[in-house]
């Protein structure tokens, strides 16, 4: 529903943070636990000049503009659990939702 949110809500051009806070995990961490989810790999490429190690997600932003709130567990696997499943089992929807944003943005010019 944050993405959700987002769409409908978001200003154009502006970055939205999801996230629930207190998670402190590299970017490889995440990538391997998507992995682990979805019976996949990926291929490690050398990293960029100050390449970023880690992000904390602070999802003040998304809440005080659009009013979205975390609802599930604040561990970082069951959130990507549910999601991924979730866009798994709803493609019908997100890719009706997705072909929508792509004309409004079009339409604004981006």
């Amino acid at each position: 529903d944050a993405v959700l949110a987002i769409l409908e809500r978001g200003k154009i051009g502006e970055t939205y943070n999801i996230g629930v806070g207190g998670t402190h995990v590299t970017n490889k961490q995440v990538v391997e636990m998507i992995c682990e989810i979805m019976g996949g790999t990926y291929e490690h490429v050398a990293d960029r000049p100050g390449h970023d190690q880690r992000y904390t997600m602070d999802a003040t932003k998304l809440t005080r503009e659009l009013g979205w709130q975390p609802h599930h567990a604040p561990e970082l696997r069951t959130g990507l659990e549910r999601t991924i499943a979730w866009y798994a089992e709803h493609e019908n929807w997100w890719r009706g939702v997705k072909g929508d944003v792509e004309k409004r943005y079009a339409h604004n010019g981006q």
